[in-house]
């Protein structure tokens, strides 16, 4: 059976956008949820949940902050609450599809008492041309699904056109920031980002994305895959 998200959009094995159909590959849903997570995501994300046709950020936080950014695919949301807590005059929105992901962060904002984080629960690509040029600060995609098969490689997530969409929607002088442990994934990333001159590459030497900067808060996912030797790489793209 499928789910309905808060905002009334019908989460199936792809999802429908005012523009057409839009090819769905991840995960929508995984175990039940826990009757405190499902209670969470039943009454604590719709007070938090990004409209669907949101044209404009104004008012989205009660705190009107100048910097907002964008996670796209957050996962259990580890490592977007911790980034919102270092920065609470920020603004932050997390999208991500996998409904148990979402309950997770929304327990992260509890336990944290994080006001400052916004929801889409769904597909990114269904808000993004909604959003006003320039109106980030930054965004962030950490460790996404390699989907390392060639015949595959259509479904990763910086293509041609989600550059595009990052690169009007980042103000200049706003950062891309992306993080993988999968060699293909690293690759990918790597190299479509390098590939566009709107996107410049802050690394000078080797460590500056084998080293996980200091800012960059570690999640137990990165910690696992260090012991499992998965070492990560840290790329940081500043918009021209």
């Amino acid at each position: 059976m499928s789910e309905i998200s808060p905002i009334g959009q019908k989460l199936g094995n792809n999802s429908k956008g005012p523009k057409g159909e839009l090819p769905f590959y991840g995960r929508r849903k995984g175990r039940p949820l826990r009757p405190q997570m499902r209670a969470l995501f039943d009454n604590a994300l719709p007070e938090i949940a990004v409209p669907q046709g949101l044209e404009s950020l104004d008012g989205l936080f009660a705190h009107a902050p100048k910097d907002i950014y964008l996670e796209i695919g957050f996962g259990g949301g580890e490592h977007l609450s911790q980034i919102a807590a270092q920065a609470p005059d920020s603004g932050f929105i997390g999208a991500e599809p996998f409904i148990n992901g979402v309950a997770s962060l929304l327990r992260h904002i509890e336990e944290e008492e994080l006001s400052n984080i916004r929801i889409w629960p769904d597909d990114v690509r269904l808000i993004l041309d909604d959003l006003p040029s320039g109106c980030l600060a930054g965004a962030y995609i950490m460790f996404p699904d390699p989907w390392p098969k060639k015949r595959h490689a259509g479904r990763r997530i910086l293509q041609q056109s989600m550059r595009d969409r990052l690169a009007r929607l980042i103000r200049k002088g706003g950062k891309l920031r992306m993080a993988s442990d999968h060699p293909i994934a690293k690759t990918w990333l790597l190299a479509e980002a390098m590939a566009d001159d709107r996107f410049i590459w802050q690394a000078n030497c080797a460590d500056d994305w084998r080293v996980r900067p200091q800012d960059w808060p570690e999640t137990r996912y990165m910690a696992k895959g260090v012991e499992e030797g998965r070492p990560s790489s840290w790329f940081e793209f500043i918009r021209k």
